[in-house]
């Protein structure tokens, strides 16, 4: 069984210009990438519904690939909760919005493949990874947490890096996260 990095909320973030410099990065990477033709967005498990070990289920509302092959895979889970936002129109359009925040992350070194998933009962969003080495999902977190801040809880930004295992190899089989909190494991 796969090995697991859990980070504590708050604790483990970048600088502040530190992250608008990685940020900045990925978005000349993502650009180069949808210029390319290497951004692809599949349908295949838009729909795909996941409950997780928490009791809670989510959707997925849209999947963001890469032509990248993992040499060092790991699947990442990121979570938070939207601040504010409680009407479900609003989810529905921070959902239709969130295609923009695709130029924050799609351009990180070692990002393959995204999930998106819809809150869940509890407002809380999930985001599943593959990834392509541990230390870069970890770099890549430590820069999110500052956009995620800005619309989220804090105290909700969670992740868990799982490595050695592919994403969809991760949701398919919940004993590969059983070491993992309740929210990030399926159930």
């Amino acid at each position: 069984m796969a090995s697991t990095n859990v980070a504590p909320p708050l604790e483990d973030h970048v600088g502040f210009w530190a992250a608008m410099d990685a940020l900045g990065r990925c978005v000349g990477r993502t650009a180069d990438l949808i210029f390319r033709e290497r951004l692809h967005e599949p349908a295949d498990n838009v729909g795909r519904e996941v409950r997780w070990a928490d009791g809670t289920t989510s959707t997925v509302y849209r999947e963001t690939t890469t032509d990248h092959v993992p040499n060092e895979p790991c699947t990442l889970i990121v979570r938070f909760r939207l601040r504010t936002v409680r009407r479900p129109v609003w989810h529905t359009l921070f959902r239709w919005a969130s295609e923009l925040n695709t130029v924050l992350f799609a351009g990180f070194p070692g990002f393959v493949s995204k999930l998106w998933f819809a809150g869940d009962e509890y407002g809380t969003y999930r985001g599943v990874y593959d990834w392509d080495g541990v230390a870069a999902a970890h770099a890549y977190v430590r820069a999110l947490w500052w956009a995620l801040m800005v619309v989220s809880v804090r105290s909700s930004i969670e992740y868990v890096v799982v490595p050695g295992v592919r994403r969809d190899n991760f949701l398919g089989d919940a004993s590969i996260g059983a070491a993992n909190a309740p929210w990030c494991r399926p159930g």
